[in-house]
């Protein structure tokens, strides 16, 4: 009888995987784990707050208000000894001299030059130091600073003038009303619109 000679069954070979591609296979399950963990402790933490949304990070928060404090401090200080200075220089009486007969300080304008020539040099800094330079970032003219310049001027010397006459209190007070002004200038300079809200508060303020 002849023999039969019976092939052994053939295994199914696994495709050889690369040791790049287990790597990275190995990576992103590493990855969804991490991402799986992170979003638990999420939701923990907002099941213990009791809110839904989002949480702002405490530090985030701390730095902000720390900066918006500083900021608020700086500019209250900073005023408040800029006005006492004003109002003790007007109207404190000094030694007679011939160009100055009842002792006040004799020249509002000499106050303006010296705020002014002090604000030109500590602006030069702070633009070298952020932008660094002072006139090649210009692009508009310096001719169209003119009007500012020279409104900012006058009304500076009419404020040191005045506390010759008021105190530095009133003055203030009676600054506010500068707002309605404004804004009707800008209404009829720059057609800008503003709402009746604004309107009703800029009377309030000034009433």
């Amino acid at each position: 009888m002849p023999v039969t000679k019976r092939s052994a069954p053939k295994t199914q070979q696994e495709p050889m995987v690369s040791p790049k591609v287990e790597l990275a296979n190995r990576g992103s399950d590493n990855i969804s784990v991490a991402s799986g963990d992170e979003d638990e402790r999420k939701n923990e933490t907002q099941a213990l707050v009791g809110g839904g949304g989002p949480i702002a990070p405490p530090s985030d928060f701390a730095k902000t208000a720390g900066r918006f404090l500083f900021c608020f401090t700086g500019l209250q200080v900073s005023y408040l000894t800029w006005g006492y200075m004003q109002e003790l220089i007007m109207t404190t009486t000094f030694t007679p001299t011939p160009s100055a007969p009842d002792g006040r300080f004799p020249s509002a304008a000499f106050c303006v030059f010296s705020n002014r020539f002090l604000a030109i040099i500590v602006a030069m800094i702070a633009v070298r130091i952020k932008h660094g330079s002072i006139l090649q970032n210009n692009v508009a003219p310096l001719v169209a600073f003119a009007p500012c310049a020279l409104s900012n001027t006058m009304s500076s010397w009419s404020q040191y003038a005045s506390l010759r006459y008021v105190s530095f209190p009133v003055q203030t007070v009676f600054k506010s009303s500068k707002i309605i002004p404004v804004m009707v200038m800008g209404k009829f300079l720059k057609g800008t619109n503003y709402p009746y809200s604004q309107y009703l508060e800029a009377l309030l303020i000034t009433v």
